[in-house]
């Protein structure tokens, strides 16, 4: 099961798994050093106590906000905040994860690479062979999460000059792969790239008129020309 909300002003991802271990392990995993090096997306080291530091390596240090083993640990990691509950059902674990993040539009991204970090951690538990969460290839489930969160639903809003459409799209491919398939500018029309959440570019499409009858229509063809792009891309 998975759910995103925006709360006080920031995106809130929401998922649940069910593992066929028993929460003493599960817990094992997702805190002592040998298990998260396994599943968890960076190499961190989570000194387990309230306060205690949140080692991730080369980025800056978080700090454990939450601890009671083995149910509730939750950390900082930059400005997100990451939550896992444990509950026990039968034999095995309801795992909880709430990741609490700014940036909405990467929220895919996020889903789908705690997907993948998940898919890891019941590899691990089964002790089958866990692949590297990196290699994993996000296209399809991060459209998947793209379409079930409704993440490119163009925004309208008008102003003095006329209405204006706009498309944020986080991709799975690089700057270097999108530019040369990138639409040129035109009509109205303004195709922009910068970099976005994990390794994918951030495509943000903005359309602009006058005419109030048209922008419905420029609404849908909008969203058909990003889609169109998202599928060549593929």
């Amino acid at each position: 099961m998975t759910g995103l909300d925006q709360v006080d002003g920031r995106s809130v991802l929401r998922m649940e798994r069910r593992i066929a271990h028993p929460v003493e392990r599960v817990w094992r995993a997702i805190t002592e050093p040998a298990g998260l090096a396994a599943w968890f997306p960076s190499p961190v080291t989570i000194e387990l106590r309230p306060g205690g530091r949140v080692d991730y390596g080369d980025g800056p240090d978080g700090a454990v906000t939450a601890l009671d083993p083995p149910r509730l640990i939750a950390f900082t990691w930059d400005t997100d905040h990451l939550r896992f509950e444990l509950e026990p059902d039968g034999d095995a674990t309801l795992l909880r994860l709430v990741h609490t993040f700014d940036d909405h539009g990467g929220a895919a991204r996020f889903a789908a690479g705690w997907h993948a970090c998940l898919d890891g951690l019941g590899a691990l538990l089964d002790g089958d062979a866990v692949v590297d969460p990196g290699a994993f290839d996000h296209a399809a489930t991060h459209e998947h999460y793209f379409a079930e969160f409704g993440l490119d639903e163009p925004v309208v809003t008008d102003g003095p000059d006329g209405w204006q459409v706009q498309v944020q799209r986080q991709l799975v491919r690089p700057v270097e792969e999108v530019a040369p398939k990138l639409p040129a500018d035109g009509d109205g029309v303004r195709w922009e790239l910068g970099e976005g959440t994990g390794h994918g570019a951030r495509l943000v499409v903005t359309w602009s008129g006058g005419d109030a009858a048209a922008c419905e229509a420029a609404r849908a063809d909008l969203l058909r020309r990003v889609r169109e792009l998202v599928a060549a891309l593929a």
